[in-house]
């Protein structure tokens, strides 16, 4: 699956659809460079599941939690790692990131997985972003079904 969304809005039907699409216990590994929207497209397909909490960058805290999913949902937390300050699997280890994993009532996305990848699960859903231009993205998903 994949798009060039060419502004916000685009970016934003197309994590609605995501959303639609996501189930309890799933793991979402996110890829792309600084400024490529991955926190952005949290924040966006969060929203679409019905949580009402602001979702902020975990870059400098590692790791934000947010809770009360929509009644809709039997998804009821999103764990939300940025791994962006990581050295190696062993500051990941520390971090107990495993813990977050496959949990029963939760989705898990990880910026900069790169640094995991020997923890996340088999039936990881990758989504990899790229810049085209300031406002322009092309974003791939691989392996959601």
């Amino acid at each position: 699956m994949e798009i060039v969304a060419a502004n916000t809005e685009q970016t934003q039907k197309f994590a609605q659809e995501i959303a639609l699409k996501l189930k309890p216990g799933n793991t979402v590994a996110l890829y792309g460079d600084l400024g490529a929207g991955k926190t952005t497209f949290v924040s966006m397909v969060t929203k679409a599941l019905g949580f009402s909490d602001r979702v902020q960058s975990p870059t400098f805290v590692v790791s934000r939690i947010y809770s009360g999913g929509g009644s809709s949902s039997d998804i009821k937390y999103v764990h939300h790692l940025d791994l962006y300050r990581m050295h190696d699997s062993g500051d990941v280890k520390e971090l107990g990131m495993e813990d977050y994993l496959n949990q029963s009532d939760s989705v898990t996305f990880i910026e900069w997985p790169e640094v995991a990848e020997k923890y996340l699960p088999e039936k990881t859903i990758r989504i990899f972003f790229e810049i085209l231009s300031e406002n322009e993205r092309k974003i791939h998903v691989q392996n959601l079904h």
